[in-house]
């Protein structure tokens, strides 16, 4: 069986340094942020474009995950842009989603399409998360001031006088330490580094988890995101070219259940919800195909202390649900690399500028779980519990013929629901 790999560290705990001599190297910078997700990488690349010393820590020897979110949405692509970066992005290999469309018993309803969008990129690009963030790494290592570390297990804050200094983390070679005038975590959903701020996260109750397996994808297939409700299940296809990605939502707790009913109960059921092709079901042979995401959702009610911030996953668990994770992760470190650019310049930070950040984006992102909660709540909840074919509401079909209304979904799902844009580090572009 397989399972999601957490975004966080969770590999054991090493002894912990007795005393000073068991510090292998230590270094100063600016500003030392732990993991290297979208968010993480993100913010150093900007960061060190301005000349600011960046020192990026990684748990992992590599960026490569399974089933990690791979939807850069036009959001994420206007800031690359910025950069001057999106065009280079796209000439890797990926698929393009214009729209995402429910397949159910009164036909095919298009929820969102993207190509009415007043943007440069009308769509949501599929790429996996593995080339995003070696593209951005790749890009940050042309700056000197820029310094990424990987296998790098950060286990202790530094703290003196109520002040959050830097980091000790460990390698292969023993214990290093990293005095920094700003800490930022984004080591993700199971942050080492929120837990040892003492921060806790509120959390909600989505009712589902997910089963990420693959099937083939043929060239005459459609395109972009498919989704289907059918009896007490629902059924979510993301275009990967040569593949589709297919998310099986199940009843939170249910697995075992599903697992024990056998492989062929199950494939019985993604057939009957994949429409357009159940045979590729058969593709399923092996519960080793399959990867479990439990889905969460949470929110730490304050993301900093004295030299310390915390962004993305590790300030809020986003749910799956129009898959903006990466999006607001670096909607968060834009808005971070705008409040704190300059002071981090001058080698200082204020609690001020720390408040500044959450004040932006704590409410976009308080939102934007406020619309998945009820998606899950109202839609996908009923569809898991129902034994009939889940039917669109009236209302909902009456919203998306008039103008005004039907491109709501597409803005709030590629741009969420505060257009955020980088201010700083673009005279060089």
């Amino acid at each position: 069986m397989a399972t999601t790999q957490p975004l966080g560290d969770s590999s054991p705990e090493p002894r912990k340094p007795a005393a000073d001599h068991e510090i292998e190297s230590r270094h100063q910078t600016t500003c030392c942020i732990v993991g290297a997700g979208p968010g993480g990488v993100m913010l150093a690349r900007i960061l060190a474009r301005q000349g600011i010393d960046v020192t990026l820590l990684e748990a992992h020897e590599d960026f490569d995950r399974d089933f990690r979110g791979d939807t850069i949405h036009p959001s994420v692509l206007e800031i690359l842009d910025q950069l001057g970066l999106a065009d280079r992005l796209l000439t890797l290999r990926h698929s393009k989603i214009h729209t995402g469309t429910f397949v159910t018993p009164d036909g095919p309803v298009t929820i969102a399409d993207f190509k009415r969008l007043h943007t440069k990129f009308p769509y949501i690009a599929l790429l996996p998360q593995v080339q995003f963030l070696e593209f951005i790494a790749a890009e940050a290592k042309q700056y000197p001031s820029f310094h990424l570390i990987m296998g790098a297990s950060v286990r202790e804050l530094i703290e003196e006088k109520g002040a959050v200094k830097g980091v000790r983390y460990h390698r292969r070679d023993g214990w290093h330490e990293v005095r920094a005038v700003l800490t930022v975590g984004a080591d993700g959903r199971s942050s080492r580094v929120r837990r040892l701020a003492g921060f806790e996260p509120v959390k909600s109750s989505p009712p589902m988890d997910i089963l990420w397996f693959r099937i083939p994808r043929q060239p005459d297939d459609p395109e972009g995101v498919l989704g289907h409700f059918g009896r007490g299940h629902a059924l979510v296809m993301l275009d990967r070219l040569d593949q589709w990605q297919v998310a099986y939502l199940i009843l939170k707790g249910s697995y075992r259940e599903i697992q024990a009913a056998g492989l062929e109960s199950l494939r019985r059921s993604i057939a009957e919800l994949m429409t357009e092709f159940p045979e590729r079901a058969e593709y399923v042979q092996d519960w080793k195909q399959i990867a479990i995401l439990s889905v969460e959702s949470s929110r730490v009610p304050r993301w900093y202390r004295p030299g310390l911030l915390v962004i993305g996953d590790a300030a809020h668990v986003m749910s799956p649900v129009g898959g903006v994770g990466i999006n607001y992760a670096v909607q968060d470190a834009v808005v971070a690399a705008n409040v704190l650019s300059g002071s981090l310049k001058e080698k200082r930070v204020t609690i001020a500028e720390l408040v500044e950040v959450q004040r932006r984006r704590e409410w976009p992102t308080k939102v934007i779980q406020g619309i998945q909660s009820l998606i899950q709540r109202r839609l996908i909840a009923a569809a898991l519990h129902s034994s009939s074919a889940l039917r669109v509401p009236w209302f909902v079909r009456l919203m998306l013929r008039i103008p005004m209304l039907r491109d709501l979904p597409a803005r709030i799902l590629a741009f969420g629901v505060r257009r955020v844009r980088l201010e700083v580090g673009l005279e060089s572009k």
